[in-house]
């Protein structure tokens, strides 16, 4: 018994974050049991073949090895954010962005398939490269540019030393190397779960699908649409009523950062789901703002400092402006267009937007300001919910909803279970997670589905999320 008091003492500590006062532990063994006696075949090995007596303390090493394997897995997404940058980032460099045609010359290269128009992309390529190592070099006070400096740094380019520059675009083009080959595998990956002809089967594939990337921070907009579509259906079932939503945790947020499909980088790096959340929870009635507290649950150290900077600034007194791009070329269905339109009127105010690159011709902008009260009370949670899960005082006092999109997608089925567990310990009973993954649900989990919500993104119908529900019990 003293033994399980000293480890359950040391997870917390090491649980523990600079970013956070909320309490954080480790997932004990015993509420882990049933998850790795149900998964034996796929739990990892050192458990399974730990003696009962030994089991518990395999666990407890386990657990704190594995949190620091998933933290090692953000510089593996930032260097795919790096790349996103560097084939699709216009603060930088007078050189077009990219096509999804020349990503394909370029993939088809890498595959042995030489294409005839390979020499003009490698030439828009080079000139990229040179121009985003060049601000990597000087980057001033450009957040993202910044950014690729101390990516680069951390991987042993030092730029006072003669060689940098030549390590750099060696570092550029092996990550874009591996990048367009991972893109390849996941299209491959899609297309075998299409051919399962099982649509529950497919959504379960694809739930996992970047179980081996790095933990990447890119995020966009169309998402949160089906959050709000999603709340908008539980309403409309009276699974939830008016104003009965006050705690909400906001799990992997993400930062706009730069990515070729929705986010661009010529306005400052920003969070949006947060404050898209709150608006969809104020615009349908299901919170008061006066009684609503946000954390966001998050282990990358770049989104809970930004999440501290923006509370910190609504304690002063300052709202946080969000830039709200659209790219009509993209053919928004309607119902999405409205959901960019409105986004923002029940939280903040409109301001003159940043204009949209003149190459960019087709993509305008929207801006608003988060009223100052709300983003003060924004609060940053250290913590891996894949293995921990932050405390409240008591049940009653546990999260009325959650959020997780693009989050659960980054881990495996085992993995996945843990993390429903430690949701169903911080959610309230009767509490709801909203995920665009399907989890796989044990018996004698306390997370039930309850159904979904399906939202279609673009007028081909080429793109869009099924939302599930899951409730506590």
């Amino acid at each position: 018994m003293k033994r399980s008091i000293v480890y359950a003492v040391f997870l917390s500590l090491c649980a523990s974050g600079v970013s956070s006062q909320t309490p954080v532990s480790f997932i004990p063994y015993q509420e882990a049991k049933p998850i790795v006696e149900a998964l034996s075949e796929i739990a990892p090995l050192e458990i399974r073949d730990a003696t009962p007596s030994l089991r518990e303390q395999v666990w407890n090493a386990w657990v704190i090895k594995r949190d620091r394997e998933i933290r090692k897995r953000l510089s593996l997404g930032d260097a795919d954010s790096v790349i996103n940058f560097l084939l699709f980032g216009t603060s930088f460099t007078a050189a077009p962005r990219l096509t999804g045609a020349q990503l394909k010359v370029l993939t088809d290269e890498l595959e042995g398939r030489p294409m005839p128009a390979v020499s003009s992309v490698h030439r828009v390529l080079e000139q990229r490269t040179e121009d985003l190592i060049r601000g990597a070099v000087s980057p001033g006070s450009n957040e993202r540019l910044d950014f690729v400096r101390k990516t680069m740094e951390a991987n042993g380019i030092r730029f006072t030393e003669k060689d940098a520059l030549t390590k750099a675009a060696f570092f550029l083009y092996e990550n874009e190397k591996r990048v367009l080959r991972e893109q390849q595998g996941y299209a491959q990956a899609l297309a075998e779960a299409k051919s399962l002809n099982d649509a529950t089967e497919e959504f379960a594939e694809v739930s996992k699908l970047y179980k081996d990337r790095g933990l990447s921070l890119d995020t966009s907009l169309p998402p949160n649409f089906a959050i709000e579509a999603a709340l908008k259906d539980m309403l409309q079932k009276q699974l939830v009523g008016p104003n009965v939503v006050k705690r909400i945790g906001i799990i992997g947020p993400g930062l706009d950062f730069t990515d070729k499909q929705e986010g661009f980088d010529f306005y400052p790096v920003q969070t949006v789901q947060p404050f898209a959340v709150v608006d969809s929870l104020l615009r349908l009635g299901l919170s008061d703002p006066k009684d609503l507290d946000v954390d966001i649950l998050d282990l990358s150290p770049r989104v809970l400092r930004h999440v501290e900077r923006i509370a910190a600034a609504g304690a002063k007194g300052q709202g946080y402006v969000l830039q709200i791009p659209m790219d009509r070329n993209r053919n928004w269905q309607p119902e999405l267009v409205t959901f960019w339109q409105s986004l923002g009127d029940r939280i903040g105010s409109p301001v003159t937007p940043i204009a949209a690159p003149s190459a960019m011709n087709s993509v305008v902008t929207r801006a608003f300001r988060v009223q100052a009260r709300l983003a003060s009370r924004m609060k940053a949670v250290n913590v891996n919910v894949v293995l921990q899960k932050a405390a409240s005082a008591s049940p009653e006092r546990g999260y009325d909803l959650l959020i997780a999109t693009n989050v659960f997608v980054y881990y495996e089925t085992f993995e996945q279970c843990l993390a429903l567990a430690n949701i169903a310990a911080m959610l309230k009973p009767g509490g709801y997670l909203l995920t665009n993954n399907l989890l796989l649900e044990l018996p004698g989990t306390m997370m039930q589905s309850q159904g979904h919500t399906v939202s279609n993104y673009y007028s081909n119908q080429e793109g869009g999320d099924t939302i599930v529900r899951y409730k506590r019990r």
